[in-house]
């Protein structure tokens, strides 16, 4: 504003009212937008149905709750959202499984929720959801220990990075981000449904998605091109994972609407 100050003073009186008007004009602008934005913050803050909001959290969400007894596993719980996804259900009492690529890493996590929640029950498993081979692993080690899995929470991926192939040559977005949850849903499935069937507990199966999976390639999924790398762009590559979550997810809910398993 000095700067701006000093300049004006050197210039005439009827610039002198021109710009004032256009600094006027653009403080109303400002003050207009100002308001937009606390119109759209309050739109998408205010309490729904359920009694919360966008920006409630999940300690919030979950308060009163209490999950003893069940068995969740969480991937990519090593960072972000899945971190504090464990974290949240190890407080109210679910029986944690990290299945994170990095096992020190996993190991520093559930760590650090120890500390925090010396009753927390928490494993950690080694998942790289790039390999196909470390999918099918993880699923049967979980599945020859006896637990029990009431929670599938499919949590893990990548965003937006440049072309490459996943060890087993697929388009390396695809092949974490979609592929590799499909495939440890389906090895997962019938461990969740002895388990609802024994505990009389519906089972739960959450595919993390995005508002990109609006945004995919213009004909959606390439199924028939998924490792082109001349067409290949990050964002449309990272939308068509996400919406290959949706697609997921909707049509397990078809499959198992009529079912009290899921």
């Amino acid at each position: 504003m000095l700067a701006c100050s000093m300049a004006i003073a050197f210039l005439g009186s009827t610039a002198v009212r021109t710009i004032q008007e256009m600094l006027l004009a653009a403080a109303a602008a400002a003050a207009v937008l100002s308001l937009h934005a606390l119109l759209f913050m309050w739109f998408f803050n205010r309490n729904g149905s359920s009694g919360f909001s966008s920006s409630s959290t999940a300690e919030e969400v979950t308060r009163g709750v209490d999950a003893s007894g069940l068995t969740a596993i969480v991937t990519g719980a090593s960072s972000g959202i899945g971190t504090e996804t464990a974290r949240v259900l190890a407080l109210r009492g679910v029986h944690v499984i990290m299945g994170v690529r990095n096992m020190a890493s996993g190991r520093e996590v559930k760590d650090a929720m120890v500390r925090e929640i010396p009753a927390a029950k928490v494993d950690v498993m080694e998942l790289d959801l790039s390999s196909l081979a470390s999918v099918r692993k993880f699923a049967s080690d979980f599945n020859s220990s006896g637990r029990p899995l009431n929670l599938l929470i499919n949590n893990a991926g990548i965003m937006a990075t440049p072309f490459m192939l996943s060890k087993d040559n697929i388009e390396l977005q695809f092949a974490t981000n979609h592929l590799g949850h499909f495939l440890l849903t389906n090895l997962l499935l019938d461990t969740m449904k002895k388990t609802a069937r024994e505990s009389d507990i519906e089972g739960r199966i959450v595919n993390v998605s995005s508002e990109f999976h609006r945004y995919p390639y213009p004909e959606g999924i390439r199924f028939d091109n998924i490792n082109d790398q001349s067409g290949y762009k990050r964002f449309l590559a990272y939308g068509q994972s996400k919406l290959a979550n949706v697609l997921h997810a909707n049509e397990l809910t078809r499959r198992f609407k009529v079912s009290s398993f899921l």
